[in-house]
């Protein structure tokens, strides 16, 4: 619900953290040449990342051939560290293009990679309003970090 109904930050959140520079504080796990990963403020899973260009584009065909590649090589790279240090049984990755596609943030692309694990959804989340979080998002972003060098 914070997500819905705290306060809005003003200009594009994945670009504020390009600029900002500020990793601990924004849960960056890694930089690269023109991406970054970062955890996902409000996960679906523990562990959930996002891999995001650094600039500002909204639609697959906006990227430049760099950036397609990096955008690939970390996302393996998010599968390798995740699968290390917090041994998923899957994952899910992928993209939302556009609100009507479920985008929360639709103007800046970002991709999804997140760990699952058999049986680690059920009805709390519907009836409950209830995601239980078995690790601070803090001590996620260290452990990815030690697993990303």
């Amino acid at each position: 619900m914070e997500f819905i109904l705290g306060p809005k930050e003003k200009g594009c959140v994945f670009c504020n953290r390009v600029r900002r520079k500020s990793d601990r504080k924004d849960l960056i796990v890694h930089r690269g040449k023109t991406c970054f990963v970062i955890l996902n403020k409000y996960p679906y899973n523990p562990g959930h990342l996002m891999v995001v260009p650094n600039r500002h584009v909204s639609s697959l065909t906006q990227l430049k051939p760099g950036e397609y590649g990096e955008i690939l090589t970390l996302m393996a790279r998010a599968e390798k560290v995740l699968g290390g240090a917090m041994r998923p049984q899957g994952f899910n990755m992928g993209l939302n293009l556009g609100k009507a596609a479920g985008a929360g943030i639709d103007d800046h692309l970002h991709f999804h990679v997140i760990p699952r694990w058999f049986a680690d959804t059920n009805f709390w989340p519907v009836i409950a309003e209830t995601k239980s979080m078995p690790q601070h998002l803090l001590a996620t972003q260290n452990l990815l970090k030690k697993f990303w060098k």
